[in-house]
């Protein structure tokens, strides 16, 4: 995946996301069950991952003087994806910085624009990535460790259809 197919599927999927949660009625937008979060939680948890990737992409220096290059092999979509999935099946959960407080329906809009907001500005950061840069400049990730800027965003563009996924599952029948 090129990288005007990576910001391309990266944006669209963020979109669904939000597109999804705004379309629903206030009752459903708040329901919770068995505890899990709400659809404006799962909302807000997709736009709280993305800050710190945002203000990463904005050094490309800083990235590589604090984490240096990729040493192992490239991982592709599959298997980033797959390499998540065992993370989340062996107990793995969002750090606390990620946990999304209430949000009320009132807050949609908000949340809404500023995850547009963040993904306009991530789209011009990472379009001035190189394929190479793509794929030698790293960063971490909670969970799966050191990932190249492009693996990342590999999980980020699944991430936001993992919410939106969860949100259906979690809705009332």
């Amino acid at each position: 995946m090129n990288t005007s197919e990576l910001i391309t599927l990266f944006h669209n999927n963020h979109i669904e996301l939000a597109n999804y949660v705004n379309a629903l009625p206030d009752d459903q937008f708040l329901y919770s069950k068995n505890g899990k979060w709400t659809a404006g939680q799962q909302l807000s948890h997709v736009y709280l991952c993305l800050l710190p990737i945002s203000k990463a992409l904005a050094s490309k220096e800083f990235l590589i003087q604090k984490f240096g290059k990729i040493e192992r092999p490239l991982w592709d979509y599959d298997t980033v994806l797959a390499n998540y999935k065992v993370a989340l099946a062996n107990g793995g959960k969002a750090p606390e910085k990620f946990l999304p407080e209430a949000v009320q329906p009132e807050a949609k809009k908000e949340l809404t624009e500023e995850l547009r907001q963040i993904l306009d500005s991530i789209q011009q950061q990472l379009s001035g990535y190189s394929e190479e840069e793509l794929d030698t400049i790293v960063m971490p990730h909670p969970l799966l460790g050191i990932m190249t800027v492009r693996e990342m965003f590999y999980l980020m563009a699944y991430h936001a259809i993992h919410h939106l996924r969860q949100t259906e599952q979690n809705l009332p029948a």
